[in-house]
Formats: C-alpha cells, sequence, structure tokens
C-alpha cells in the first residue's frame, strides 16, 4: 500500500453505493458511472458484454469530462493524484488515461479497493499492538470523553473511538441526526488515525467493549488496551447527571422515547425497577429518571464489565474529578499528561 497522505487527490472511481461502504480516508468519489449505470452495465453484461462494454464507455466518459471540470481543474500538472476502482481494472484505467494524457502525476493503486481492504484488515492485527495505552475508566456521565478532548487539546495522543464510530457506546448513544459509519469505514477511520501517531508516546483511550453501536474493536486493540495502565475516573453523581442532562438533551425533552430505547431492559432489570423508570419519565422527573438509570442499572453494569476484562482495576490510580467544565478539565488534562505519561514510559523502557 502507498502513502495515501502523499497525494493532492485520490480518486475513488467506483459507484456512490461502494463509495459510501467504504472508501480510502481523504478520497472523493469521482465514479465513472453511476448507481443506476452501474446497474445497467451490469445486468446487460450477463447477455451481451460487448455491448456493456460500449455503453459503460459512453458513460464513463460523460462523466469523467464532467468531473475534470467540475473537481480536477483546479489542480496543477505538478499534483499527485492516486485513482482507484474495485479490483484496480478498468473503471480506474479510464481515470488513469485521461489524467495521464494530460499530464499529470497519476498512479494507480494495484489492487484497487479490494486489496486496500485485505491490506487494512492485515494492518488492524498488527499496527494497534505498536502502542502503549493510557486507559480512562469509569461510569458512564463521569466525564471520560470530555477529559480526553481536554487531553487532546492538551497536546496528548488521543483516540477517540465513539467520536469515530459516531456513536457514545450504549443502547442509548445514537447521535441524533447523525449515522454510524459501516464496519469497513470504521475499520479504514481508525487506521488512518493511527498512522498519525507517535509509536514513541502513548495514546489516551477509553474503556470500551467489545462494539460501539453497531462497529466492533479490532481484537488486537482490545488486547492492547487491556494490556495497558488503566486509570480510574468517578464524579459525584450530581456532576454525572447534570452532564448527562447536556449530553442527551434530546432524551431530557422526551424521556418516553429513553424509554422505548431501554424496554429489553425489564426482563433483566424486573417489571418494578422499569414501572418506577415509566413513572419518572412519564411525570417529567428527568433529573429523578437519570440518577436512578445510574445506580441502578448502569453503575452494576458498567463494574461486572470492567472487572471482566480489567480484573485488576481496583488497583488503579483513582481521580475524582468535581468539576466536569471545560476550564476544570484543562487543568486536570495539564497535570495528568506530566504525571501519567512518565509512568508509561518507564514501564515501556
Amino acid at each position: 500500500m502507498r502513502d495515501f497522505q502523499s497525494y493532492d487527490l485520490i480518486i475513488d472511481a467506483r459507484s456512490p453505493r461502494e463509495y459510501e461502504e467504504d472508501h480510502i480516508p481523504g478520497a472523493i468519489n469521482l465514479p465513472v458511472v453511476d448507481n443506476d449505470e452501474y446497474a445497467e452495465v451490469g445486468t446487460l453484461h450477463r447477455t451481451d458484454p460487448m455491448a456493456a462494454y460500449q455503453i459503460g464507455v459512453c458513460y464513463s466518459l460523460k462523466n469523467i469530462a464532467r468531473h475534470l471540470q467540475q473537481h480536477v481543474a483546479q489542480y496543477n500538472r505538478k499534483s499527485r493524484i492516486l485513482v482507484y476502482c474495485f479490483r484496480g481494472g478498468k473503471r480506474s484505467r479510464l481515470w488513469f488515461d485521461a489524467l495521464d494524457t494530460i499530464g499529470y502525476r497519476v498512479d494507480r493503486l494495484e489492487g484497487g479497493w479490494k486489496g486496500y481492504r485485505r491490506w487494512v484488515n492485515e494492518q488492524l492485527t498488527i499496527v494497534p499492538r505498536n502502542y502503549r495505552y493510557l486507559v480512562l475508566s469509569g461510569p458512564t456521565g463521569c466525564g471520560k470523553t470530555r477529559l480526553l478532548t481536554a487531553l487532546h487539546k492538551a497536546g496528548a495522543q488521543v483516540l477517540d473511538l465513539e467520536d469515530i464510530a459516531v456513536h457514545r457506546g450504549s443502547v442509548i448513544g445514537a447521535v441524533p441526526g447523525r449515522e454510524q459509519p459501516t464496519q469497513k469505514l470504521f475499520d479504514s477511520f481508525l487506521l488512518r488515525k493511527f498512522s498519525e501517531f507517535d509509536p514513541a508516546k502513548p495514546i489516551w483511550i477509553e474503556a470500551e467493549s467489545k462494539k460501539i453501536g453497531k462497529v466492533q474493536l479490532p481484537d488486537a486493540l482490545l488486547e492492547s488496551m487491556r494490556d495497558g495502565t488503566t486509570i480510574s475516573i468517578d464524579a459525584a453523581m450530581p456532576q454525572r447527571v447534570q452532564l448527562w442532562r447536556e449530553d442527551y438533551r434530546h432524551f431530557e425533552e422526551d424521556p418516553l422515547a429513553l424509554l422505548t430505547r431501554l424496554a429489553y431492559l425489564r426482563p433483566l432489570i424486573g417489571g418494578q425497577e422499569f414501572a418506577e423508570w415509566q413513572r419518572l419519565a412519564e411525570s417529567g422527573q428527568v433529573t429523578e429518571l437519570f440518577e436512578r438509570l445510574m445506580r441502578n442499572h448502569y453503575d452494576p453494569t458498567y463494574r461486572r464489565s470492567m472487572l471482566r476484562n480489567y480484573p485488576e482495576i481496583d488497583a488503579s490510580p483513582k481521580i475524582e474529578l468535581d468539576d466536569l467544565s471545560t476550564e476544570a478539565l484543562s487543568r486536570v488534562a495539564q497535570s495528568m499528561r506530566l504525571e501519567f505519561e512518565v509512568i508509561a514510559a518507564a514501564r515501556g523502557a
């Protein structure tokens, strides 16, 4: 695989549907045929391959001409361009020939997206093991994600998995108005993020389970995280409830929608407990509802998960956050970097 970040332009020549499923991060979709044209050519190819290619090339020349005017003309002849399609075949060849004729410095990706996908899968079994991890653990609402943001602003290497996954990590963690990436696209974004890190420095990360919404973490990353230095984070319940009210404002405005998401828990937590959640939601007692959810479900569930995945969690350093504001977390992040990155360096020596 090439150094993708060395290119000024990466062109994905596949159909928009293929591009949406997965693509090289930073690539733009300039398809030689759109979704409908791709389907038309594919259907005709089953009975008359030559006619299919003739129609396909006609579509391709028309589309490439439009893309050249709208997207490529802004690049000068010194620009480096990479093109790829599904297997590195006809669609990328059409783009390559056009760009090469014009005089651009252009490469085709050998093996196309299919070869790229194999490479991503291979790399995700290796790359996560090349780093040391500082793992923030703690109950829901204690400010772990906000602390990661503060650490990033303080200059630390931060891997925010929930940001890449576009999900907050629990059954109620969907981000309103935003779709999660596919598993393949999540893998691509994750590997791209690793390429930005320095292996000589530790990565700050939040303890996560195998799945974040509908996407799964690579085994190599989970195993490496569990071998990292764990730091227990906590905050007083009023602070945690307030954080939920800010981060889950859509549920504060519609608590019954929250109960709909949690309905599957009824057999696990019992009808009486769920009925109390229902009463609080219907009466608009959101503060009380959030606290009860944390105390009676999320906290014990998280505790069991942490003991299973990090058996020595109780021996970890502990930090109590008494203020989850941006300013306060900025000060905490500065001191944590000084303390724990030294520890991580010593452990890795």
